[in-house]
C-alpha cells in the first residue's frame, strides 16, 4: 500500500524528485497498519535517557558502538562505529586510492582529490594514535 504522494506539498516533492527519487508511486511503500492516516499523524516527544557525545560507547553487552559527532544532515547528527565488525580503516584505504577529481560527499561539499585524501589521512591517523 503506498501513500498518495498528494499527501505532500509540492516543495516537499521536488526536494525529492531533485535529488532523483522515484516517488510516482509514492514516498512510502508501506504503512503502519490499514487505514494509516499521515495526515492524521502527531509526532509525540520524549525526554532523552542520556546525551551522547564525540567518542561516548554505546555497550550492548556483545556489541558496542562508538559515537562519532558528524553535523552536516543536522547540527547533532551522529553515525554509531562498531569497530570490532567494521572495516573502515580498510574502506578509507580503498577510498583514498581512487582515481577521483573531485568527491561529491554525502553530507560536506564537494571536495578535490587533495582535500579528500588529507581527510582520509587525518582520520586513519586519529584512530591509529587512539584519539
Amino acid at each position: 500500500m503506498a501513500l498518495d504522494v498528494g499527501a505532500y506539498d509540492s516543495d516537499a516533492l521536488s526536494w525529492f524528485a531533485d535529488r532523483g527519487y522515484n516517488i510516482s508511486s509514492g514516498l512510502l511503500t508501506a504503512v503502519p497498519y490499514a487505514g494509516f492516516d499521515l495526515a492524521e499523524r502527531t509526532m509525540v516527544g520524549s525526554a532523552p535517557t542520556r546525551t551522547l557525545t564525540e567518542g561516548d560507547v554505546i555497550d550492548l553487552g556483545d556489541r558496542a558502538f562508538e559515537v562519532l559527532h558528524l553535523p552536516g544532515h543536522s547540527p547533532g547528527s551522529i553515525g554509531l562505529w562498531e569497530e570490532k565488525s567494521g572495516d573502515y580503516l580498510a574502506t578509507m584505504a580503498r577510498l583514498a586510492d581512487l582515481p577521483v577529481n573531485v568527491v561529491h560527499a554525502g553530507h560536506d561539499p564537494s571536495m578535490s582529490r587533495e582535500r579528500f585524501r588529507a581527510v582520509i589521512s587525518n582520520y586513519v591517523t586519529s584512530r591509529s594514535s587512539g584519539r
